[in-house]
């Protein structure tokens, strides 16, 4: 079949890979423009575009997915399939029409939980034991289409986002494979989602991180692995910011503290903070405008009193 690929981040890699390996011609891929990143904000292209360019693949760059362009180039095309993997913008209706078959998606849940634009942070962040990978029949609608497969996956619970995400990368490659040879040879089930017990994963900020000391210590070590690396869980030390980006949950309680308070060291691992119920145990961290380093390393050039408050939600 005549493909067009469309997809932007680390996750889509394998998808595309799988499709080439399988040896499907991919007639464009299409991705998001490169952007610039970090604090020097150099420009970087999207991890899809740096695999393409490997294979010598057609590749395509809108700034907007309605570019008038990319339409024209699509229809000469005339692709079978237009498979979408995490591409980052809602297909319009035009485009869905191009392909003679249809649209399909990989999506990175259990549709119809967590349907929109960030499916893997928020079902850790939710504490869920569980999640998956649907392939699906694009619409007009969020992640509303017809499911064809699916394939549940246990979250290890020591996991971050990142490490979900590469998981269900390859999850989502071998069910794409799938789904293609069962319309390829008209075998494939549509199966209408429901919206009962749907739900809604919608596009991470950087105010989503700051984290709530007086949450439990499972809500919050959840909140910091799901953030994980972007846009990363954060406190405030005298007005700024702090990101937390290793953590473990701490048995014991210290009483004598409210949440958010320093509550000491364990030696060689890091340093505890109060919480609704329990202690946290940071590991790793970011001040503002500084490299990563160890929690320990922090402590040893900023004096920290314990009971010293770190600002939660309440405090700002």
């Amino acid at each position: 079949m005549n493909l067009v690929f469309m997809g932007t981040p680390d996750f889509a890699v394998p998808s595309l890979e799988a499709l080439l390996k399988k040896g499907h011609n991919v007639a464009a891929v299409v991705t998001q423009p490169d952007r610039s990143a970090g604090r020097k904000r150099i420009l970087k292209p999207p991890p899809i575009k740096k695999f393409a360019e490997k294979y010598d693949l057609k590749l395509l760059q809108p700034e907007r997915i309605r570019d008038e362009r990319l339409l024209k180039t699509l229809s000469m095309i005339k692709p079978d399939l237009i498979v979408v993997v995490a591409y980052g913008q809602i297909l319009p209706s035009n485009i869905l029409r191009i392909p003679s078959i249809g649209c399909i998606n990989v999506h990175a849940s259990l549709l119809p939980k967590y349907r929109g634009a960030a499916p893997i942070q928020w079902a850790i962040i939710k504490g869920e034991k569980q999640t998956g990978v649907t392939t699906m029949w694009m619409d007009e609608g969020l992640d509303t289409g017809d499911i064809f497969l699916q394939k549940r996956v246990t979250i290890d619970q020591s996991w971050t986002s990142e490490d979900l995400s590469r998981e269900l990368s390859y999850v989502g490659a071998d069910l794409l494979i799938k789904t293609i040879e069962l319309i390829h040879s008209d075998k494939i089930i549509r199966r209408p989602q429901a919206d009962l017990g749907s739900s809604y994963a919608p596009l991470l900020k950087k105010a989503d991180g700051l984290i709530n000391w007086g949450n439990t210590t499972e809500s919050i070590y959840n909140l910091i692995r799901g953030l994980y690396p972007w846009p990363a869980a954060y406190t405030l030390r005298h007005g700024r910011d702090i990101k937390i980006l290793r953590a473990q949950k701490h048995e014991g309680v210290v009483n004598e503290y409210p949440p958010g308070s320093f509550a000491g060291v364990v030696k060689g691992l890091g340093f505890l903070v109060t919480t609704g119920d329990g202690v946290l145990l940071v590991e790793e961290l970011q001040a503002s405008g500084k490299k990563r380093t160890k929690a320990l390393d922090y402590l040893a050039g900023h004096n920290i009193n314990k009971g010293e408050l770190f600002a939660d939600a309440l405090q700002r």
